[in-house]
């Protein structure tokens, strides 16, 4: 008869292999059932396939992982963006393939708000994948040179999400904008984009180039979205200001005298001796 560790080992259960005779050892000292303890066997194996699973879907992401929730502070945010941010973390829009569409100045957070929530996201399960636009729309020009553009569209239809960061922030050509609006009419109502901008909707002819295609891609990212407009000061600033108020004032050099400068010092400060009486 083959032993459980043999059987465990066969069926590929590694964390059930690894724990089972402790909890074994548990089971017999509390009473448990046969159900309980294989129920308790196979939580742990569940739950280590899923720590090893959100660890390869955060890597695969290509997300700044030091943009987390916990590094944000949430306080600087409106209420109105709080509230939103909250509604957002659950990832229901996702299933909805609803987008988020972030505006706001350079500096303002935009980018580490949308980091924070795939994170969140990807920990719920999620796929997601985070490009800049400079970078995404490069990457879509050359499959379409190679005649890819079908496979590239395709595997990136497998993530529940795209975040594309900073469009607009680089001019881009009119050849990029072309695959770009492709990939956006691509996923419309088929899977969920994330963006952020500092350009507001009635500058993005300035990034499609062509009115038509500007208020179609606007057309496809809006019908189904939730915008968040972050209109903060830079927090880069922010903290550049915070650390030079904090830095100690610079101390002047002490001036130290020679013993020859204090003493004509002293010898000019003496008062003359008065004239002979006449």
């Amino acid at each position: 008869m083959q032993s459980l560790d043999d059987a465990l080992k066969a069926l590929h259960l590694p964390a059930a292999r690894a724990c089972y005779a402790e909890v074994a050892e548990r089971a017999a000292k509390e009473g448990w059932g046969y159900t309980q303890f294989l129920g308790e066997v196979l939580a742990r194996e569940c739950e280590v396939r899923r720590q090893n699973r959100v660890e390869r879907l955060l890597r695969e992401s290509r997300l700044p992982l030091q943009k987390s929730l916990e590094s944000f502070e949430l306080p600087r945010l409106p209420l109105r963006v709080r509230q939103q941010l909250s509604s957002l973390l659950d990832g229901k829009f996702l299933e909805r393939r609803e987008n988020v569409l972030v505006f706001g100045n350079p500096g303002s957070g935009k980018t580490h708000l949308l980091c924070a929530i795939s994170q969140a996201l990807i920990r719920k399960g999620y796929r997601v994948l985070h490009r800049s636009c400079c970078v995404l729309v490069q990457e879509l020009l050359l499959a379409k040179r190679e005649l890819a553009l079908p496979r590239a569209l395709k595997r990136l239809g497998g993530y529940d999400a795209l975040l594309i960061d900073d469009l607009g922030y680089v001019q881009q050509s009119r050849e990029e904008m072309e695959v770009l609006f492709t990939l956006l009419a691509d996923r419309y109502e088929r899977g969920s984009v994330l963006l952020t901008s500092n350009l507001p909707f009635s500058r993005w002819e300035e990034i499609f180039k062509d009115p038509m295609t500007t208020a179609a891609a606007i057309d496809r990212l809006v019908h189904h979205s939730v915008i968040i407009e972050l209109n903060l000061s830079s927090y880069r600033m922010e903290q550049a200001r915070a650390a030079k108020s904090a830095a100690p004032p610079a101390s002047l050099p002490e001036h130290h005298e020679s013993q020859e400068q204090q003493g004509a010092t002293a010898s000019s400060g003496e008062a003359e001796p008065p004239a002979p009486a006449g």
